[in-house]
């Protein structure tokens, strides 16, 4: 599911800030390449034992990604549930108390940005 209205799509941030933000947070970058960087944060469903991600994509406008001071754009903010054995289901229905932690995270990691 895309998330359109949390206010991060367009921010933009260095690359050691948006990392050391994001950690306050419990979001790691995990996929990422010369040019863009994806950051994930793991919620947990007690009620239906299962894993959500909220995924946060970005792309570097000026420098590259070994290089603290890259600047990096927010381009989108995704939820999905974690399938066997590494892909998301952003087609599930989230479940509303995932969504509000979702919400909440990245209102907290505008904030830091901001």
């Amino acid at each position: 599911m895309l998330l359109d209205n949390t206010g991060l799509n367009g921010m933009r941030s260095d690359l050691g800030h948006l990392d050391e933000s994001g950690d306050k947070l419990g979001f790691v970058r995990w996929q990422w390449e010369y040019r863009r960087a994806t950051y994930d944060l793991k919620l947990h469903d007690r009620t239906n034992g299962q894993d959500y991600f909220l995924r946060i994509t970005t792309r570097a406008i000026e420098g590259k990604l070994e290089n603290p001071d890259a600047i990096l754009e927010v381009e989108a903010v995704y939820i999905g549930r974690a399938t066997f054995p590494h892909g998301l289901d952003y087609e599930s229905p989230i479940p509303q108390p995932i969504l509000n932690a979702a919400t909440q995270r990245t209102q907290d990691l505008k904030k830091l940005l901001s």
